[in-house]
């Protein structure tokens, strides 16, 4: 047994009768009863998940993974492929958007090169991981992204991620992402998966003009039309239109559930990573709490799809796990309201009336 399928099959279902233990607890605690609306049902999920009656939010990871993608040949992003590798440089020295945000809710960030086209110097590096399966993925206009092998490799480097980092504790988990054509790469994974129209799937990305727009969505129909992957088999449709970092992310939410460790998906990017892991094992969106709805337009489609409730919605649009910071903080918010608080009977506060 390979060490995916070793992960699929310890992903268990959320204890019932901990979700409705934990809903008693909560309507002890000095307030009208449902009150804190999602905060709770946030509190609920976490305690399932970990099977802790006051689990701890100390140890916080987000795992931004990189890569390239061939597709970008075609034209369908306003920015060039060196920016994957440039922006991971900026993300080793601390100076992107997801290094503020993971230093605001205390986070350590993990920068991963899944498959960056070309080496990243891992001189004097702190928290970078070099798991590079290849140079960057193929144009899927002209050949699958990626071997079927390739597309298991990446898959269990995102559960070997997991696994490392569970030794050394982790509560709670993010998912980042960066990497050139990346959007495109997600819309065709959505329109594979779900069937909707590439139309409806496909946003302007990092901010291409109608133009460029019309492209990017005529090269999505063709390579779907191309490599016809199987709706039913996500592994294939993760090597024919993928991404290595997706395949990555994919790992890390398998893995961060296999852990019963709450993970926290970022944007559209990390959603498509989780229709994957949810069609690999249906069980994984318990474990899956969604941060933020993008601009995107295929990202409310997908978490439709998968019936997951954003917590925020700031029409942000950048990866990275900067959306899952956001989510983390309010995570964390909510456990402390269920440990923290006072109930009736410590306050001395009377109940409500009852009708007669």
């Amino acid at each position: 047994m390979n060490r995916l399928q070793e992960t699929i099959k310890s992903i268990e279902d959320l204890d019932s009768a901990i979700l409705r233990e934990t809903q008693i607890r909560l309507d002890f605690l000095t307030k009208p009863q449902g009150s804190l609306g999602r905060l709770e049902e946030l509190a609920k999920q976490i305690v399932a998940i970990s099977e802790k009656v006051e689990p701890q939010l100390k140890n916080k990871v987000i795992f931004t993974l990189a890569a390239d993608h061939g597709v970008t040949e075609e034209k369908i992003s306003a920015f060039p492929k060196e920016v994957t590798a440039q922006m991971v440089y900026n993300f080793i020295r601390g100076g992107a958007a997801i290094n503020v945000l993971a230093k605001h809710i205390g986070a350590k960030v993990i920068v991963v090169d899944m498959g960056v086209a070309e080496k990243i110097d891992p001189s004097a590096i702190k928290n970078f991981k070099d798991r590079k399966i290849n140079l960057g993925t193929k144009n899927f206009v002209k050949s699958p992204a990626m071997s079927n092998d390739e597309a298991i490799k990446a898959i269990e480097t995102g559960i070997g991620l997991i696994e490392e980092e569970f030794l050394q504790g982790c509560d709670i988990v993010g998912t980042g992402d960066m990497g050139i054509g990346n959007t495109t790469a997600s819309s065709a994974i959505a329109a594979a998966i779900i069937g909707k129209s590439v139309e409806e799937l496909t946003g302007r990305g990092t901010g291409i003009d109608d133009t460029q727009l019309a492209n990017k969505i005529k090269v999505i129909k063709r390579a779907l039309e191309i490599n016809k992957p199987d709706a039913n088999d996500p592994i294939d449709v993760l090597s024919k239109v993928g991404g290595f970092e997706i395949g990555g992310l994919t790992g890390v939410i398998l893995g961060a559930s296999a852990k019963r460790i709450p993970v926290v998906i970022d944007g559209f990017i990390s959603t498509a990573a989780c229709l994957l892991a949810c069609k690999i094992e249906p069980k994984v969106i318990n474990y899956c709490i969604a941060s933020h709805r993008s601009q995107e337009s295929g990202h409310g489609i997908i978490l439709d799809y998968l019936g997951l409730n954003p917590l925020l919605d700031l029409r942000m649009r950048l990866g990275e796990g900067t959306g899952a910071c956001l989510g983390i903080g309010l995570a964390e918010a909510s456990i402390k309201i269920l440990t923290q608080m006072a109930t009736f009977k410590s306050a001395s506060v009377s109940l409500k009336n009852e009708i007669a």
